[in-house]
């Protein structure tokens, strides 16, 4: 009883703190009871209802703390704040489950000094804090401006009673005890209640009130102005929706409205909506698709809008197939597809490695340049399935007319997307691998330069936002990997050129064809004539025979024709009822495919002065060109024949003029120039020759015609050479060394500053060849020019000497040691 008593003073007087030396503890989630304020609680654990019981037993006096963690069920002191409210107990009723229904009321903040007792009940030592009134002007005006603010936040919470406005009022005049009536009724966080609770000052009290109610009128405001917002939109959209459906039923009543038209604009703005458009691309179809709403059905322009709606909704705007990075994967593709190609390989490996690296990599262009038949075209589909890319091509040869490329206005009647982007669509992703072909034989005229159209289309700083003049909008190009084609760098401008990453295709090698034929082309075409490889047999030295003497090219499509003949006259003998296998060998040949159409012409042709071998380059490979020239009685100078460009023309008058200026060297009487005409003739005459690269076949075929000395017959040369007889380096190395393969030849001379360029030379083809490196022509006189001239008139009134031009012993030796091999004339040799 002394207790109750010591209690019912405190509540009385809290001027000074005062110590309850032992008292029941209660712990609650999510709650937080306030000095006078009245709460309801149930209490569903043991340790709560023992705490009640006991308390209604005595002086039904309780402290209540509050848990930091709602989950915990079996509370320990650290699991409580330190600071609670001592309550009385009003009101229990029995609930089911043994728990207990309570009503309390706030009598004074406690502060927690000691917990002596943990079980069966929770006791603790508690000290009371005294409440410290403020009765300033500040804490008055802070109390007047707080109940203001909560009535303004009251108004903008449409869940907050307006009953709470009556408490208010009534305790404007009692700062503490509003404090608390509002921390109560206010929804913020525990941690927040609990700050307010350990706040004894009142003037602290009300200063962090303020500060809470400002953030919560704050966050009011704000949803309220999103929810006028939205309002404001729903009833916009709910007119529209309304005058659009009576703008439906007018059209009807006038016959303006075909049946389904609505159906069909709600399928099309669906499309829209799930094609994932840019901002602006979205902002101009829900414009133009209001505009077709507005037009009737019977109208030109509603087909003509509609096809441009379906267009924007079809397109890959935001759909990207993803990439299979695997290097070991994409190898094993590549090897799969495409025998030899290493350099092409590596290429695109390299790709593979950087895009793993960097996946936000923009897409490369790469130009595959070389002869037909090397498998460009089918490249681009092996890098596709490397990739794991969609693959898509389109063919540029013969295309004149810009519009291909860039498509055609909307205001012309049958305007579509260009190439690009009806390609793009067809693909289904915005990241194929798009493949350009034969970009070489584009055309131009009055209808415009489709070169100039790619030069945005092959730039990956610009194609990012390609604008194709139907869709009128920015298309993103970047992530597509182009991939272009062409026989020749001649036929592509030169800013198209610079866009691109050449890449050269040379032809294959004897060997290489064979590999091929006996991998890919046999069974390819024995499978597309309902025949295996058990039924016909081809022998590698048939396969090879076919190369040598029924086709002579730099590519493969001439093979795989005459594989197929073979694979066709052996589905007909099938068909005839005789019983496979069907061997092919070299005997078989003549019966297959007749008689061989290419022979070695070096033979025949040479062996005789003035007659010589020299390399050309052509877009389908590499080839020998015989040099021919004549003398004969006149003053006439000298004729050119065979369709000579001007660089030629040039050529064989500078080589001429080296002859002429060193005849003293060769024991050629100056005299002769004067009275003969000289006439050199390149066959084959129809087919147009041009370059300097046939400078030192010039010069050797008019010194071995002067001397009478025949030129080896199994050797070629290429070249160009200055009036001081100097070698100067020539293009396309490798495929004239690979035509001169294919031609019989064993020895090539080329120029020294070309050496480099035998890197690209496979292995097997400089096994088999020897290459001569030179600086200057008199080291290919040496030796190209055999020892003893043939029996002809003399060239002059006197005979010449049959004797060779005396040569150092280091330039002989270096002449018989090519077997395979690669020689380099010395420097210092003096040949003259």
């Amino acid at each position: 009883m002394a207790e109750v008593k010591a209690l019912q003073e405190i509540q009385t007087n809290l001027k000074e703190d005062a110590v309850i030396e032992s008292i029941a503890v209660l712990p609650v989630r999510n709650l937080v009871v306030y000095p006078h304020m009245a709460a309801a609680l149930v209490a569903d654990r043991p340790g709560s209802v023992k705490a009640l019981d006991e308390a209604l037993q005595q002086d039904k006096m309780v402290l209540i703390l509050a848990q930091r963690d709602p989950e915990t069920d079996r509370p320990t002191p650290d699991d409580l704040y330190k600071f609670g409210t001592l309550v009385r107990i009003y009101k229990t009723m029995k609930l089911p489950e043994d728990s207990l229904h309570a009503v309390v009321h706030g009598v004074s903040r406690a502060r927690v000094l000691e917990v002596i007792e943990t079980e069966p009940v929770m006791r603790a030592r508690v000290e009371l804090q005294a409440e410290r009134k403020n009765e300033s002007m500040e804490g008055k005006a802070l109390a007047h401006n707080l109940a203001e603010q909560f009535q303004r936040l009251i108004e903008l919470v449409p869940t907050m009673s307006e009953e709470l406005r009556i408490p208010l009022l009534n305790l404007e005049d009692q700062p503490s005890k509003m404090a608390d009536f509002i921390a109560f009724n206010l929804k913020i966080s525990l941690e927040d209640q609990q700050a307010m609770l350990e706040l004894s000052d009142v003037k602290d009290r009300l200063k962090a009130l303020t500060f809470l109610i400002a953030h919560e009128i704050e966050v009011a405001e704000t949803g309220s102005r999103i929810q006028s917002q939205v309002e404001d939109k729903m009833g916009k959209a709910q007119r529209e929706y309304y005058l659009r459906e009576q703008m439906k039923a007018i059209r009807r009543e006038l016959g303006e409205d075909g049946e389904g038209q609505g159906e069909d604009l709600s399928d099309l703005r669906e499309k829209i909506d799930e094609a994932g458009l840019p901002d602006l691309a979205r902002v101009e179809a829900e414009r133009e698709l209001q505009r077709l709403e507005r037009i009737p059905s019977i109208s030109p322009e509603y087909s003509t809008l509609r096809t441009y709606l379906e267009w924007l909704s079809e397109l890959p705007w935001s759909v990207s197939s993803e990439d299979q990075l695997g290097i070991e994967r994409a190898r094993e593709i590549l090897d799969e597809d495409h025998y030899g190609l290493e350099k092409i390989k590596d290429r695109i490996l390299e790709h593979l490695a950087v895009r793993s690296l960097k996946p936000d990599l923009k897409g490369s262009i790469l130009c595959f340049v070389g002869p037909p038949g090397v498998g460009k075209t089918s490249l681009g589909k092996s890098i596709a399935r490397a990739l794991g890319r969609r693959f898509v091509r389109i063919s540029l040869g013969g295309v004149h007319d810009e519009a291909e490329i860039r498509g055609h206005r909307r205001t012309y009647i049958g305007a579509l997307p260009g190439r690009i982007i009806q390609s793009i669509r067809k693909a289904g992703t915005n990241n194929p691998v798009f493949m350009l072909d034969e970009i070489d034989k584009l055309g131009r005229d009055f209808r415009g330069d489709p070169s100039s159209a790619l030069l945005e289309v092959l730039d990956p700083e610009q194609n990012d936002t390609f604008t194709d003049h139907y869709i009128d909008l920015p298309f993103d190009l970047s992530n597509v990997m182009f991939v272009t084609t062409a026989n020749m760098l001649a036929g592509i401008p030169e800013p198209l050129r610079d866009r691109m990453e050449v890449i050269e295709l040379s032809g294959y090698t004897e060997e290489e064809k064979i590999e091929i034929a006996r991998r890919y082309l046999v069974p390819r075409e024995l499978e597309t004539h309902g025949l295996s490889t058990e039924d016909v047999v081809f022998d590698d030295r048939a396969i090879g025979r076919i190369i040598a003497d029924y086709t002579r090219e730099a590519g493969l499509r001439n093979l795989e024709r005459k594989i197929r003949t073979v694979a066709r006259k052996s589905a007909r003998s099938v068909a005839e009822g005789k019983t496979p296998p069907f061997p092919v060998s070299e005997d078989d040949l003549h019966r297959y495919l007749g008689p061989p159409e290419y022979f070695s012409e070096t033979a025949e042709r040479t062996g005789e002065p003035g007659v010589a071998i020299g390399l050309a380059w052509t877009p389908a490979g590499g080839e020998i060109m015989f040099v021919e020239a004549s003398k004969m009685s006149g003053g006439k100078g000298l004729t050119l024949t065979g369709q000579l460009g001007d660089v030629m023309k040039e050529s064989a008058r500078a080589a001429l003029t080296y002859v002429r200026s060193h005849a003293a060297d060769w024991q050629i009487d100056p005299a002769f120039f004067g009275a003969h005409d000289i006439h050199i003739h390149l066959p084959v005459g129809a087919i147009p020759k041009d370059g300097p690269s046939a400078g030192v076949a010039l010069v050797t075929v008019l010194t071995s015609l002067f001397t009478g000395r025949p030129v080896r017959n199994d050797l070629a040369m290429t070249g160009e050479v200055t009036l001081r007889g100097k070698v100067m380096p020539v293009g396309g190395i490798k495929e004239k060394v690979l035509g001169a393969m294919r031609a019989g030849i064993t020895t090539i001379i080329l120029p020294r500053r070309n050496e480099k360029d035998l890197d690209d030379v496979p292995a097997a083809v400089k096994e088999k060849l020897g290459f001569c490196l030179v600086d200057h022509i008199d080291q290919v006189l040496e030796l190209a020019l055999m020892d003893k001239p043939v029996e002809s008139e003399p060239v002059n009134d006197e005979p010449i000497d049959d004797e060779p031009v005396d040569a150092p012993e280091n330039v002989e030796a270096w002449a018989e040691s090519l077997e395979g091999g690669v020689a380099v004339a010395p420097r210092d040799a003096n040949l003259n």
